[in-house]
């Protein structure tokens, strides 16, 4: 498509009223206007709207922009229109006046910029509708929603890819966040794996002081952190939609203005709160991550997490909206252990394959790493994103430095433990073994015979639990999907093991957990709550199949049990408490081989009988049936009862030879009906 004859760098001046582009805009400008496909990573605050708005002045046509947020695109278009720009967008929030303003750009040919929502390509006449208008850019903001790698995954724009290939326009991708995973999938999906011409801008955003600390109290700890900076606009990020509206409540009592904001809210409430906080200052908003993706308020002074989030990308991003005028800005993550067992039961209980959901382990441990960093935040933030970078002087360990010491002869315990007993247990029944506690587990797999067994008793259990936590923080170990949270060992663990290295670990965390806490109360014990995830897992994808609520496949209690009890035949399954003849033949199986990794195959007649006295004689009659089958000297013909006329003998049990021959027929009884007698005998 043509260029308009007016350059970059004059309506840059003329429509925004920038004097020169930031480091790195200028150039993506030029390769977006020049027609290129382009994936371009920019830091939050970075500015990257302008590095599709500016090119879509400089061309002829319409450009398209795919946004996945319907706030978003109104405030950019609102934006646009303030310096004369021709934008619209075509959205369920529109007014009826609104879209036939939209509709009436596009037909005079005047429209410049036209927003649309992922979802919007789903209809059949969005396509011709682009085709007809002169498309001659499309531009995609948030562009890691494509990725099943990325922390915000919206089918939707998977579409992206086919629009681009029907219009035969170039495409330009735009996000915050994507490490190698992510931005491999972006290529793959947007660009049919032609590598566009990729720009990273650093992710690195000097201005935002990051702090990480325990729980202990977190309302309290979130009151006193919003009171230092009463009067200033901040986020606050809760893992549930109940905690919002509570620490938002106990906000207001403490004087703040402050609402809440989540995804169960009404759509008017939900505008109703971003336009709030568009508009006033000092508003604080409480919030699930349903908040915040596309919010343009360049003045937010902090965010706080009153959860762990999901991942380091996760985190980037929500920290990213505070300070995006480049003015002092502050966060605080809270973190414990209950965090830790939720994401990782949030990531056991996903219907991803095994290799996805072991990836995201691995990002867990990463944002466990940077929680218990021993040094500078930013540079183990960086790191993660593939940038090295000196102290940055702007964190909480930077201020000040935590205690450290050797941790090498913990960790080479730890790993010893795991690795003596074939990588198979969590840390849980690992800290029985150091710590010597002799469980009825321990004992039933002869592990307090181990060289191991006891050697960690100058460790108490709760300061164990923090070096296996520090241990997956350094990703030494993580969690096995596929034996339900045993800890395997990284290839960064075997130097350690084998005395090459050293490895330091943070002392005031150890220290920490020696006090004594009150323990969090949780529904299984630890070694059994990755089981129990599978188990949800398992219950949830039946329950979707058949259009169930899935407490009617099974009701936590029993799922609680089958955990606790691992049942390892479908006899066991049947003396589950809540596992009826019905639901063992519909389900029994299939939660099994959860529990055993493997399937059982059983006869549907032998399955009626499963945890009843008759199984076993079913099965023993089965055996011998076997054994006669061709005759006691295997010469005969063969002859066999069918599964039906088993489970008769099996239940009536005919203790006389005239009783087994009406039952079985002459031809059989001559057969079998001696054997099956002693069967029966044996049996009582």
């Amino acid at each position: 498509m043509p260029r308009d004859t007016v350059p970059g760098e004059a309506l840059l001046k003329e429509v925004f009223g920038f004097d020169a582009f930031r480091p790195g805009q200028g150039e993506i400008v030029d390769a977006v206007a020049r027609g290129d496909n382009v994936l371009a990573i920019i830091p939050t605050g970075g500015g990257k709207s302008l590095c599709y708005q500016l090119p879509a002045l400089m061309r002829g046509g319409v450009t398209v922009v795919i946004s996945p947020l319907i706030a978003l695109m109104r405030d950019q278009v609102r934006a646009l229109r303030e310096a004369g720009v021709a934008a619209g967008a075509l959205t369920s929030g529109n007014t009826q006046e609104e879209t036939d303003a939209v509709w009436d750009m596009l037909s005079e040919g005047t429209l410049k910029l036209l927003y649309l929502a992922p979802e919007r390509l789903a209809s059949g006449g969005a396509q011709r509708m682009l085709a007809q208008a002169g498309v001659s850019l499309i531009a995609v903001d948030e562009a890691h929603c494509v990725s099943q790698w990325g922390h915000d995954f919206r089918p939707d724009y998977l579409r992206i890819g086919e629009l681009r290939r029907a219009l035969g326009v170039p495409l330009a991708a735009f996000t915050a966040t994507a490490d190698q995973e992510t931005q491999g999938e972006i290529v793959q999906r947007l660009f049919d794996g032609e590598a566009p011409q990729t720009f990273l801008r650093g992710f690195d955003r000097p201005n935002i002081h990051l702090a990480f600390k325990p729980k202990d109290s977190p309302r309290t700890q979130i009151l006193r952190f919003a009171a230092a900076r009463k009067g200033r606009s901040g986020i606050v990020y809760c893992g549930t939609r109940a905690k919002t509206e509570g620490i938002a409540q106990a906000l207001r009592e403490d004087g703040h203005s402050a609402c809440f904001y989540h995804g169960g809210m009404e759509a008017e409430a939900r505008r109703a709160v971003e336009e709030r906080f568009a508009k006033e200052d000092g508003l604080i908003v409480v919030a699930t991550v349903a908040f915040g993706m596309g919010v343009d308020k360049p003045d937010i002074r902090w965010v706080a997490h009153a959860d762990l989030p999901k991942s380091i990308e996760a985190y980037y991003q929500e920290i990213g909206r505070a300070g995006r005028d480049g003015a002092p800005a502050e966060t605080m993550t809270l973190y414990g252990a209950d965090d830790i067992r939720l994401r990782r039961a949030q990531i056991d209980e996903g219907m991803a394959p095994p290799e996805r959901r072991s990836a995201d382990h691995a990002r867990l441990n990463a944002l466990l790493g940077l929680a218990e960093a021993l040094g500078c935040r930013r540079q183990q933030l960086l790191r993660y994103f593939g940038e090295a970078s000196e102290p940055c002087g702007n964190c909480d360990l930077c201020d000040k430095p935590p205690e450290v010491f050797d941790g090498t002869e913990a960790v080479r315990k730890a790993l010893s433990a795991a690795l003596r007993t074939g990588e198979n247990f969590g840390a849980g029944h690992l800290i029985d073994i150091l710590i010597g506690n002799e469980t009825d587990k321990v004992r039933q797999r002869r592990h307090d015979q181990l060289p191991t067994f006891g050697v960690g008793r100058d460790l108490k259990k709760g300061q164990w639990q923090a070096v296996f936590r520090q241990m997956m923080g350094r990703d030494l170990v993580r969690p096995d999907p596929e034996r339900h949270g045993a800890l395997v060992m990284t290839d960064e663990a075997l130097p350690i093991l084998r005395g090459e290295q050293t490895i330091q670990l943070r002392r005031d965390v150890i220290d920490r957990a020696a006090e004594r806490r009150p323990q969090v109360k949780t529904l299984v014990n630890e070694e059994d709550a990755p089981l129990l995830s599978a188990l949800k897992a398992k219950r949830r994808a039946l329950a979707e199949a058949a259009s169930l609520p899935a407490y009617m496949i099974f009701p936590d209690r029993t799922l609680i049990e089958m955990a606790e009890g691992r049942p390892a035949t479908l006899d066991d399954m049947a003396r589950i408490n809540g596992v009826g003849a019905k639901k063992l033949e519909r389900y029994g199986a299939e939660f099994l081989s959860v529990i055993t990794g493997a399937e059982e195959e059983m006869h549907p007649t032998r399955r009626k009988l499963a945890g009843r006295e008759a199984g076993s004689t079913y099965d023993a009659l089965m055996t011998v049936q076997a054994d006669l089958a061709r005759g006691a000297d295997g010469t005969e013909k063969p002859l066999s009862c069918s599964a039906s006329l088993l489970a008769k003998v099996a239940q009536m049990r005919p203790g006389q030879p005239d009783e087994m021959a009406r039952l079985l027929g002459e031809r059989r009884f001559d057969r079998f009906g001696a054997a099956f007698l002693d069967v029966l005998s044996e049996a009582g």
